[in-house]
């Protein structure tokens, strides 16, 4: 059967004279290339495999931008592996100092998540404001110096959700980022990862829900053996820090290194650590096996060969913890000599020391909270003029305690510091069911003392418990105003990364009339302030001799005045920190009461609450050097002797108190 020479197709040519006629080859080629490679599955990595090869390190987020090496910090391997989906570990603790790459570990693990092993995430930060902070200057470095995260999480447009502050969608997953202190944030969705950073710094509770980790966790309980947890911090106070009873409770994995001498596998301790006085620059490390002292250069071979191993066994098998602290801080982060140089510094006082044993230690600070003896204090106490404000008191604040029959009021004067002065106890009788109690409180806002310069000077402001008569209290606070005034409630529990929070808006009634957003409410962790209290009160101070010299007294000094009784200070040292166990067997700091009257305290921590209510912690140098100049205080008065123009009673008359006084005060 003949074609149709219509239909008849020409001849192939293999060679033509015409290079626009040719197959392109070579297109094709690459077409099946990249569509082989998108059937090739990704590469089974772990957290840290895929860190080498895929992490970039911006120079917005890190001091040593480029590509990310886990040789750096060799430790952080094992940790880093046990977040790979291969790992059956489901709880990853790390109780660690500042400054060991903790940080870089977690965004590792969240661009593995969104590249290899894609599902929901929760990133928990202690505040909904540094998730956001965390969020611009981590997250969205991590996304945009990774090509192979900028092609899975949408962009950031306007009109697209799906890339917000705090949450990243990706293919297969989500990433939510929030705060400790939001329970909303805590429960908003089911999670197979979660991380959560800083945990010491967490609130005891979440928008009065719970434990912001219990309440986190729960979040991954649907995914049974598939999730992953990991919680990061450094510690705080033994007996409160959440991440030391983590810890304890694994099986507690220490950082093993040789010693370049004899061999020796040992994990690091600050004691071993050793310098000649006063030059911190030949610190060197002692073995503990042949005491051969180890130069510092040392440590980057020490730390490859290293190798972490258990100390305890754990009472969860699917748990695992790591501690480490910056003796391990690879060279050119946090030297031994800078070790060294910021113990040297701390001496001397118990809040730097503090901050040491837990930023480079990585060790919990143990919180003594012994009631100081009242008869010291009573020996302590010192004579100003009568009402007045010794010419280092820059302000004023007072703590009022409302009680069934009277409102006790402490009015305290502070400086640089923090020292601070009692400058007046009242007792105003009658309770909150007596107007005129109201009315000689509402009177004291307008109250002057006399500065040791001749200024007068007022309250600038009044804290006010609200747990009595909650009612009355914000129905005085709505009639003052709250320019001068913050009703505050205390809270049992220390809260790191704020004492006070607020204010919080509440309802209040009035004539039986409910007010909706009626008063503003301060939240106020009495435990923060008890123990800061009574460290101020234990601390040395210049002898009077020293203090008659010039000698300036520690920041944060408490002096009282000698019409302070006996049983003023009885009340004022009327409650000690003690270690109590839970029904779990946890271990738990509480506040106890000694004696039944604890008045002289309770307005101590008020009026601490009022001042930090004010600023007086973050101010700047600019802002004291103003109150001073407002006040004509110079620069000599500043660097004149502590107790500004105190006197130590044995060398002055008693003046004439100029406050009202209860029966039980004489």
């Amino acid at each position: 059967m003949s074609v149709p020479s219509s239909t008849i197709l020409p001849r192939s040519n293999p060679i033509s004279d015409d290079a626009d006629d040719m197959p392109d080859f070579d297109g094709a080629a690459e077409i099946l290339r990249a569509w082989g490679a998108g059937l090739t599955p990704d590469a089974d990595l772990t957290v840290s495999e895929w860190a080498d090869r895929h992490r970039m390190l911006s120079g917005r987020a890190s001091a040593e931008p480029g590509r990310y090496r886990t040789a750096r910090t060799p430790y952080m391997g094992e940790i880093m592996d046990r977040l790979s989906p291969g790992d059956l570990t489901q709880r990853i603790v790390f109780m660690k100092a500042a400054q060991v790459g903790a940080t870089e570990a977690g965004n590792n693990w969240i661009g593995f998540a969104i590249h290899q092993a894609p599902g929901p995430m929760l990133a928990v930060q202690p505040t909904v404001e540094l998730a956001k902070r965390n969020s611009r200057q981590r997250i969205d470095p991590l996304i945009d110096e990774s090509p192979e995260l900028r092609e899975r999480v949408k962009p950031a447009r306007s009109r697209d959700a799906g890339n917000t502050m705090l949450s990243k969608e990706f293919a297969g997953g989500i990433l939510i980022m929030t705060g400790a202190n939001s329970a909303v944030g805590l429960r908003s969705t089911p999670a197979r990862y979660i991380f959560l950073d800083e945990v010491d710094a967490y609130p005891a509770s979440a928008d009065d829900e719970g434990d912001p980790v219990t309440l986190a966790e729960a979040r991954s309980l649907t995914f049974a053996h598939r999730r992953k947890v990991f919680l990061v911090s450094t510690p705080t106070i033994r007996g409160l820090s959440r991440i030391e009873r983590e810890f304890e409770a694994s099986d507690q994995r220490r950082y093993f290194v040789p010693c370049p001498h004899c061999g020796h596998d040992q994990w690091m301790k600050f004691e071993r650590l050793r310098w000649q006085k006063g030059r911190p620059e030949t610190a060197e490390y002692h073995c503990e096996g042949c005491e051969t002292p180890i130069a510092e250069h040392n440590k980057t071979a020490m730390l490859q060969a290293g190798e972490w191993r258990a100390t305890a066994t754990a009472a969860d098998p699917g748990t695992v913890g790591y501690h480490l602290s910056a003796l391990y801080s690879p060279i050119g982060w946090l030297s031994w000599e800078r070790i060294v140089r910021a113990w040297d510094a701390a001496q001397g006082s118990d809040e730097a020391i503090k901050a040491f044993r837990n930023t480079i230690l990585g060790e919990t600070w143990v919180e003594t909270g012994e009631a100081p003896d009242w008869q010291r204090l009573a020996d302590q106490r010192e004579t100003w003029d009568g009402g007045s404000v010794p010419k280092r008191g820059l302000f004023l604040t007072a703590g009022a305690d409302v009680q069934k029959d009277r409102i006790e009021v402490d009015v305290w004067a502070w400086g640089r510091g923090l020292e601070s002065w009692l400058i007046d106890h009242l007792v105003l009788e009658g309770g909150p069911g007596d107007p005129a109690c109201w009315q000689q409180l509402t009177n004291l806002l307008g109250q002057t003392w006399q500065h040791a310069f001749d200024q007068p000077m007022t309250l600038a402001r009044l804290a006010i418990d609200t747990g009595y008569e909650t009612s009355a209290v914000y129905a005085w606070s709505r009639e003052v105003g709250f320019a001068q005034v913050a009703p505050v409630k205390g809270v049992e529990g220390f809260n790191r990364s704020s004492p006070v929070t607020g204010p919080t808006y509440v309802d209040a009634t009035v004539g039986g009339r409910r007010l909706r957003r009626g008063a503003r409410l301060w939240t106020v962790a009495t435990s923060t302030f008890k123990t800061e209290t009574y460290r101020f009160l234990r601390q040395d101070r210049p002898t009077r001799e020293e203090q008659e010299a010039g000698m300036i007294c520690p920041p944060g000094t408490i002096h009282l005045p000698n019409w302070a009784d006996g049983e003023w200070l009885k009340q004022f040292t009327a409650e000690q920190l003690v270690t109590v166990r839970t029904r779990r067997g946890f271990a738990r700091l509480e506040w106890q009461k000694l004696r039944e009257r604890n008045e002289a305290l309770d307005c101590r921590v008020y009026a601490r609450a009022a001042a930090w209510i004010l600023g007086a912690d973050r101010w700047s140098e600019a802002r004291w050097a103003d109150l001073e100049a407002q006040l004509g205080v110079t620069a000599q008065d500043v660097a004149d002797g502590g107790a500004g123009n105190t006197t130590p009673i044995a060398q002055r008359a008693a003046p004439r108190r100029r406050t009202v006084r209860s029966n039980y005060m004489g």
